[in-house]
């Protein structure tokens, strides 16, 4: 990939990134936000708000971060494995004990807590069903054989990426695993669809890039032989 594409990869996941934390933080903390809007203190709304927008952009660089990581790992894991077949079996095997460990590890959750055991389903579902749809775009954009390493890096990866938040046992943490989970999914779903994409036009600007530099010296031996 070109710096240039690069750049304008980087940037567009992190305004994704800040975008749906900013929203999902606005809908979710809504009590918190709405007090400063009822009290007329908006200048302390706003603020509140670019902290969240902030966090998202934080988020983009941890997820941007896994996914790069991602890239080497996958690379590794073809070269050990020394079929992509056996890789992906290997692949599903992690996805099937990550979720295992979710469930059961991290979520901690007990029987007297109905409310907080919907809430850690339904995100354990949105993780699940979010991966489930990239995936199977991925696979339909590109090649079919990438429909494992697109659920793998969506489910195992964002889940790592995550899994700081899970691991915290006080305050309100409910609150702040239910809204880091969204801008993790949306980078990493964007990446993983749009890195295509920007490879291809990267490719295109080198191809362009050498034809002028074809063109210059071209037209520079014309010069000479005047």
């Amino acid at each position: 990939m070109t710096i240039r594409n690069w750049i304008k990869f980087f940037f567009t996941a992190l305004l994704i990134g800040g975008f749906v934390t900013a929203v999902v933080g606005l809908i979710v903390r809504w009590e918190f936000f709405s007090q400063y809007l009822s009290n007329g203190e908006y200048g302390q709304f706003i603020g509140v708000f670019l902290w969240m927008i902030f966090l998202g952009f934080t988020m983009s660089v941890v997820a941007q971060m896994g996914f790069f990581a991602y890239l080497t790992v996958h690379q590794f894991g073809v070269n050990i494995f020394k079929t992509l077949t056996l890789w992906n079996w290997v692949q599903l095997l992690i996805i099937a004990i990550v979720l295992f460990d979710l469930i059961f590890f991290r979520f901690q959750l007990t029987s007297g807590e109905t409310g907080r055991t919907l809430l850690y389903l339904g995100l354990l579902a949105t993780l699940v069903g979010v991966s489930a749809v990239t995936a199977y775009f991925k696979a339909k954009w590109t090649k079919k054989h990438t429909l494992i390493s697109a659920l793998f890096f969506m489910i195992v990866i964002t889940t790592l990426e995550w899994l700081p938040a899970l691991m915290v046992r006080s305050g309100n943490i409910d609150t702040w695993v239910t809204i880091l989970l969204f801008p993790l999914l949306a980078v990493n779903a964007y990446q993983i669809l749009a890195l295509p994409k920007f490879n291809k036009q990267s490719d295109e600007d080198k191809v362009k890039l050498e034809e002028r530099r074809k063109a210059r010296r071209k037209s520079a031996n014309v010069s000479k032989a005047k």
